[in-house]
């Protein structure tokens, strides 16, 4: 695909309207997205996630659950996502000194990546994470969410400041393009 035609957004028709991207033509192909995100809260919060915990249960595990679950559920989320066989699904969180740090890791083999799928699994497992805490922090902050690598498919691989690789037909690198970067030609 030539810089050219990268440059339109394929969500969208020639009159504007909204639609859903063909993916027949394309190759089935192995797939993985991770994603990351963080979520601010205060030092209470940080001393109950690493002690006896929150009033309302395991924040921790709950969130992982959540996260996997919308993982599964993103095509009924974002409307113009492609339902995908997702063939697996990890999401890690770990406690820091100001935060929740959430990663999450997507596979599938298709005709389309699972960026969205692990945008969604990060975003998920933080609102549950707010939710869990809201009792002892109301001020809780979701922070930093993105897409950290891509594999597979005809753009390549691409890694958040680091590029991409040779067959990702010119795609934009380093840190200043990479914060708009996304895999439109993916149909995701």
């Amino acid at each position: 695909m030539s810089s050219a035609e990268q440059q339109h957004l394929t969500h969208v028709d020639e009159r504007g309207a909204a639609r859903m991207v063909d993916v027949s033509a394309k190759d089935v192909t192995a797939r993985t997205a991770r994603a990351s995100g963080r979520v601010l809260v205060s030092p209470r919060v940080v001393a109950l996630l690493r002690g006896e915990g929150v009033p309302k249960g395991d924040a921790l595990a709950t969130a992982r659950i959540a996260g996997i679950m919308g993982a599964k559920r993103t095509p009924d989320l974002i409307p113009l996502c492609h339902p995908l066989a997702v063939s697996g699904v990890e999401v890690d969180l770990s406690v820091v000194d100001d935060a929740v740090e959430i990663t999450a890791q997507v596979r599938t083999t298709d005709r389309t990546g699972v960026e969205m799928e692990a945008l969604t699994a990060v975003t998920v497992a933080a609102l549950t994470v707010v939710d869990m805490v809201k009792a002892v922090d109301k001020a809780a902050v979701v922070s930093d969410v993105r897409v950290e690598e891509k594999s597979g498919g005809r753009s390549g691989n691409w890694t958040r400041g680091g590029g991409t690789s040779p067959g990702a037909a010119g795609r934009p690198c380093g840190p200043a393009a990479s914060e708009h970067a996304s895999d439109e030609e993916s149909g995701v």
